[in-house]
């Protein structure tokens, strides 16, 4: 419920400010704005579940647990970009000890930080060419590739 009321009213406020500062306002002061942030997001997040170089075990049903979970992620060195989004290269800390508040997170686990994280942007587009799916079947499984995506040497077509 309590969700609701806030997205109406968040809702409501855009459409007044809208009204008020012009739809083409509001879209620069904060639709761009928001769109970029949740692309990062979305980004960061993708990079923190795929795009090594083993395959990471996906977990279902009775193989599934709360430290499996936790231990199916990577962290990755975000330069300059980590204190930005609260240590977000302590991402596995976080998941295997919650009860750490994120400004802590840095002590239990230091690392070095880069400069740009230029890096990243091969391993998102080398993941994305390979990791396309999970088997419908089995409790271990593992992102497969779909040689019709332009990742596997088959070209068998579906008849």
């Amino acid at each position: 419920m309590t969700s609701t009321v806030c997205w109406t009213a968040m809702m409501g406020l855009l459409v007044g400010l809208s009204s008020v500062m012009g739809p083409l306002q509001l879209l620069k002061l904060y639709g761009i704005p928001y769109w970029n942030f949740v692309m990062w997001l979305d980004f960061v997040t993708y990079l923190h579940h795929h795009g090594h170089e083993d395959k990471l075990r996906r977990y279902r049903g009775k193989e599934r647990s709360y430290l499996r979970g936790g231990l199916t992620m990577l962290d990755r060195d975000y330069g300059w970009i980590n204190n930005i989004y609260h240590n977000i290269r302590t991402h596995v800390m976080h998941h295997l000890f919650p009860q750490i508040p994120h400004y802590h997170l840095i002590e239990a686990e230091p690392k070095k930080s880069g400069q740009l994280p230029f890096h990243l942007i091969g391993m998102l587009i080398q993941s994305l060419k390979r990791d396309h799916y999970v088997s419908d079947t089995g409790d271990v499984v593992y992102y497969q590739t779909d040689p019709k995506l332009g990742g596997g040497g088959s070209s068998s077509s579906d008849a």
